[in-house]
């Protein structure tokens, strides 16, 4: 019984939606004038009432439950999808095909539901349609299920009261986790043919597009490509590269703000997952967009965990303050490298087993990274040296991060320290000390000491010291030499020594002879700035007894060394002429 009056209530509803369409062409035919107006979305349709009220429960409610006898004007401001979506309601009301695709079943599937166009008015009605496009078309794969849920960014409320916001994403995933798991069982991750399809998506329905595709199991670090190209394109168009002042609107930087902070809040957590490049221009972005700290510091934390596969360009960030600062953002730079020391520290500090308190001090860092962070910090101060409003204090600073341990010579540190006192000829005797006292004289190449003992922009005292390690050095070098020749009694042999002196000596010769003419020159100036301040102290003040100077000091003490290796003459009348300069300029 209750089947046979199911049958009855379907005939009926069926009969009467054919009595609509009938009535509805008959309507169009005749050219029966309009009864009703309707203003949806800022637009006015002039129609009958008949066909609207046969399908639309929310407009039969307003006439029905309306004061006035005939409703001439009705109102639907809120309608989803504006005047569009309203339009081809109408158009469904009246019985005029039109095509249903991926751009516009979001929008008509959510005015379908705010007009209450359901089966209880209608057989067939506008619900029931485009849920079975929804279900049966759009849906079956990835690149409906994008469109879809892009178009439903503009009504978004209703979407995922109707659930086509969580239907979109859970297919999304569904397909993603499959192909990804069919075409890469290795778990390598690499650019998939649909990650472009996800970059039309908004920030926050990107995000949770992700967030259900790791839910179903897909590796975080395989997200690096599809985060890389979001970026990308979302991010296009920021000045990040150089400095100017923004030409950008407030809107539009607010909006990229939450992009590029969602971007990072998605970043894997794996190692070498993104390239040391993307995550530079990422912290160029978020310094140009001036992101939460948490977010900045998050970038920098990434940056140090891979520095060791950073180039100079990486590290050459604009300084966006507008304030005459520096060119280039040294703080950010500072504290990158402070993060990579103390990452290091850190785990050798954890792999280190030996409970010897004399060995505990004796930190061993990873020497590949280590030494090629230390050259890339060289070659970034010398880089940023010739920034004329780059201060001592920076500068020292900076240079005081570099671990002196991991320095195999200092020309890289003299080369930056050369440029920044030419770049700054103004400073004082304590400002160029300060500046030189970041440099170990002892560990410099020879042709960087023959550059620097002829330097007059270093100070004197750093000068000297030069001077004195290079000397010590050749004597080391020749004493060693000497203590491998053979006896003297094999050399008046006739015998020809088997272990002869290496060809070294005549250039350690050179060399020294060459240091001791620089050294002479340096005592030449110290003597006449010792007589112009002797001329004026005045000609009353009693004659003091000779003081021996430092640089006198050291001279004989340099002198007696010399001679005593005798590799130089007995007396200054033989003395030849001094071997060609040897300077060798890295200004």
């Amino acid at each position: 019984m209750v089947d046979l009056d199911a049958n009855m209530s379907t005939m009926k509803k069926d009969l009467l939606s054919t009595a609509m369409k009938r009535t509805s062409e008959w309507i169009f035919s005749q050219e029966i004038p309009s009864d009703v107006t309707v203003h949806a979305g800022g637009t006015s349709f002039t129609l009958h009432k008949f066909p609207l009220v046969s399908k639309c429960g929310y407009i039969r409610k307003l006439v029905s439950e309306s004061s006035e006898a005939d409703v001439a004007t009705i109102e639907i401001p809120e309608i989803p999808g504006g005047a569009e979506a309203f339009e081809l309601a109408a158009k469904f009301c009246y019985g005029i095909n039109f095509e249903i695709n991926t751009e516009n079943i979001a929008m008509l599937r959510c005015a379908a539901e705010y007009l209450e166009m359901t089966e209880e008015y209608a057989v067939s009605n506008l619900v029931g349609r485009t849920e079975a496009y929804i279900n049966e078309v759009a849906l079956k794969n990835l690149g409906g299920a994008v469109s879809v849920l892009h178009s439903s960014e503009s009504i978004l409320a209703v979407a995922e009261k109707v659930k086509l916001v969580s239907r979109c994403i859970d297919t999304i995933a569904f397909i993603a986790c499959k192909d990804s798991q069919c075409r890469r069982p290795d778990g390598e991750p690499v650019v998939d043919w649909w990650a472009e399809d996800l970059t039309v998506l908004r920030v926050d329905l990107f995000q949770r597009a992700l967030i259900a595709m790791m839910a179903r199991g897909f590796k975080q670090y395989a997200l690096a490509p599809i985060l890389m190209l979001y970026a990308q394109k979302s991010l296009r168009g920021l000045d990040v590269f150089g400095k100017g002042r923004k030409k950008i609107e407030a809107r539009e930087e607010h909006e990229k703000r939450v992009v590029l902070e969602t971007i990072v809040s998605l970043l894997p957590r794996e190692k070498n997952a993104m390239s040391v490049s993307f995550l530079s221009m990422l912290l160029r972005a978020a310094l140009f967009l001036e992101t939460t700290v948490a977010c900045r510091l998050d970038l920098e934390k990434r940056m140090s965990l891979q520095l060791g596969q950073a180039v100079l360009d990486d590290l050459l960030i604009p300084s966006y303050s507008f304030t005459g600062d520096t060119l280039f953002d040294v703080d950010t730079v500072q504290r990158i490298v402070m993060n990579f020391l103390d990452t290091e520290m850190e785990l050798n500090r954890m792999g280190y087993t030996n409970t010897n308190a004399a060995d505990e001090e004796y930190i061993s860092p990873s020497p590949s990274d280590v030494e090629r962070v230390t050259k890339l910090m060289e070659n970034f101060l010398s880089e940023i040296a010739s920034d004329r409003n780059l201060s001592v204090s920076k500068f020292a600073s900076l240079a005081e991060v570099i671990p002196e341990q991991s320095r195999v010579t200092e020309d890289g540190m003299y080369r930056a320290i050369d440029i920044y006192l030419k770049a700054h000829p103004a400073l004082s005797d304590m400002e160029r000390k300060k500046v030189c006292s970041v440099m170990d004289c002892q560990k410099l190449s020879r042709e960087a000491c023959a550059h620097a003992a002829q330097n007059d922009r270093l100070p004197v005292q750093t000068v000297v010291q030069v001077l004195y390690y290079e000397q010590q050095r050749l004597r080391d070098v020749m004493d060693s030499s000497l203590n491998n020749s053979p006896p003297l009694s094999t050399k008046l042999s006739p015998v020809v020594d088997p272990h002869p002196v290496p060809d070294e000596v005549s250039t350690l010769r050179r060399e020294n002879h060459d240091l001791k003419f620089e050294l002479v020159k340096m005592k030449m100036r110290l003597k006449e700035i010792e007589g112009k301040s002797e001329k004026s102290s005045g000609a009353t003040k009693p004659p003091l007894a000779p003081r021996k100077s430092f640089m006198s000091t050291v001279s004989k003490k340099l002198g007696k060394i010399i001679r005593a290796d005798g590799l130089t003459s007995q007396g200054s009348k033989g003395r030849t002429k001094p071997a060609k300069d040897r300077r060798h300029s890295i200004s």
